[in-house]
């Protein structure tokens, strides 16, 4: 298999997703600007979007893939099968008793992330935050039939399925919010209608890509067969794993639960500028990080289990190497081109100059802590593939309190810009002790030729930086027609990519050198 070209339709897929996320959050500034209401929209939002993470793609993932991708190995299909079966059902169980739970304490939920806002933002989150809820159930089960189909390398429709979730928040965005009213609803409430049936569409699309694989996910709804499933030693060996995983990602989205308290005592929409930023810094990191990830997991569990550990090690080298290829200018155009970025992407409609300045900011600090934000999504892996999830635990635990001291002094110096530069610092030392860690281990051994590599990429980087930073001075971004900045727009970053790889092409370093398979 060749893992660039995996890696890059990975990519390209992937790429589909956010530019309609894009598109999404585009619509929701149009519609709803940076608001308490928005504020309230992103607090029940991340309440599912958090639990998510620990039963889907997070936690879960990070347990089950290393274990199918070894069963499958080690002991064949019909082994596999059967794993998946178990897994299916105990999941399923644990998930309608959250749901639940989640529905009946959502004000509590809805306190403990948005204790900052107003009467009638806080209700309308509670409403919000009731009706998505399910959301986690079916993303939890998609996550589930992402991970047979990686594992049997079928990336494809994991990786472009997420495009569902966002056109039917912008469908029901645009067609909806101003019905609702009529109804005697907030205008809002149809995100939160969009995010369910998305939710409802992922599901459907996976589950049956994994039955033409020939995998039935046979979920057992009776208790005899539940106490069965969870007897499976798969299944125990999966839930041991993914305790320490629990740990490292609930602190990761503990550390979500304060930045967005903080964020709402900041100012009213300051939550909504820092998501409106997030979405532009998760184009590279799900551009790189997520492809790269998702490709190599499964790929570092097997040569684990062929205890093939120069192979583990060069996988490893090779994705940290496309990192610093491509995150590096991400990284450039995030810190210095931020003002035009943001006011092509939002500037419209209810988002005014002052909410492009805010957002901008936000990119801004994001933009420091790239690098970190996308690597951890190689060198954690690294760990998983030999089920060692508490090392990234203990980091995650150090790198949340260092986040929060962080936030102690920069936001009240920087406002809502502080808390996404303390997020991308404490993600670049997230990623420095992972790195170490596995070097410590000898998981990790570099191949030669970093130095002359990392001189080249920073060299190029910077040239393409000092023309991205003459642009965003010479054009007034924020007083341009909206069509001369979208034109502006794509002859600028045309210019600065012809520019950074025009200059790696003369440096010696070509594509071909990146054409890997295993």
């Amino acid at each position: 298999m060749n893992l660039l070209k995996t890696a890059s339709t990975v990519s390209v897929l992937t790429l589909a997703s956010r530019i309609t996320g894009l598109v999404r959050e585009q619509m929701v500034a149009a519609l709803f600007g940076a608001t308490a209401m928005t504020d309230a929209f992103q607090v029940a939002f991340r309440i599912p979007n958090m639990l998510r993470r620990l039963f889907a793609e997070g936690a879960f993932s990070q347990a089950f893939v290393p274990v199918l991708a070894r069963t499958r190995a080690q002991e064949g299909d019909e082994a596999t099968r059967e794993l998946v079966a178990a897994v299916a059902t105990v999941l399923t169980w644990a998930l309608t008793l959250t749901c639940v739970l989640g529905v009946v304490g959502a004000p509590l939920l809805v306190w403990l992330l948005g204790a900052g806002l107003a009467d009638a933002p806080q209700e309308a989150a509670v409403v919000m935050t009731r009706w998505m809820f399910p959301y986690i159930g079916c993303m939890s089960l998609a996550a589930l039939c992402a991970g047979v189909l990686n594992t049997w390398k079928r990336f494809a429709v994991p990786a472009v399925t997420p495009v569902l979730l966002n056109l039917s928040v912008i469908a029901c965005g645009w067609v909806l919010s101003p019905l609702l009213p009529r109804w005697g609803l907030q205008p809002i409430y149809a995100l939160a209608f969009g995010v369910m049936l998305g939710g409802v569409l992922q599901l459907v699309v996976l589950w049956f890509a994994v039955r033409r694989l020939g995998v039935d996910l046979r979920i057992g709804w009776r208790w005899r067969a539940f106490t069965q499933a969870r007897s499976h030693a798969g299944v125990g060996q999966v839930l041991r794993t993914m305790g320490p995983a629990l740990v490292g990602v609930g602190v990761a989205q503990l550390s979500l639960v304060i930045n967005t308290q903080i964020a709402i005592w900041v100012a009213p929409g300051a939550a909504s500028w820092l998501t409106y930023a997030d979405r532009l810094m998760e184009f590279p990191i799900a551009l790189l990080g997520v492809a790269l990830g998702v490709v190599l997991t499964p790929q570092l569990a097997a040569a684990q289990a062929r205890d093939a550990q120069q192979e583990y090690s060069a996988m490893l080298d090779w994705g940290l190497r496309l990192v610093v290829l491509l995150a590096l200018p991400c990284a450039v155009a995030l810190l210095l081109f931020a003002v035009p970025l943001v006011s092509v992407l939002y500037h419209r409609g209810a988002f005014g100059a002052r909410d492009v300045l805010y957002t901008s900011q936000a990119v801004m600090g994001y933009g420091a802590g790239l690098l970190g934000l996308v690597a951890v999504k190689i060198l954690a892996p690294g760990f998983y593939a030999k089920q060692d999830t508490r090392t990234p635990v203990r980091i995650a635990v150090a790198v949340l309190v260092l986040t929060q001291l962080l936030n102690a002094v920069f936001v009240p110096w920087l406002g809502v810009a502080g808390l996404s530069l303390s997020i991308g610092l404490g993600a670049l030392i997230n990623a420095l002790m992972l790195f170490l860690g596995l070097r410590r281990k000898g998981s990790y051994r570099p191949e030669p030729g970093w130095w002359l590599f990392t001189f080249k990429v920073v060299l190029a980087s910077s040239a393409m930086g000092l023309l991205l930073w003459w642009l965003a001075l010479r054009l007034d971004w924020l007083a341009l027609h909206e069509g001369w900045r979208v034109l502006a727009m794509a002859g600028s970053m045309a210019a600065s990519g012809v520019l950074y790889f025009g200059l790696l092409w003369c440096l010696g370093i070509k594509p071909r050198q990146y054409m890997r398979r295993v």
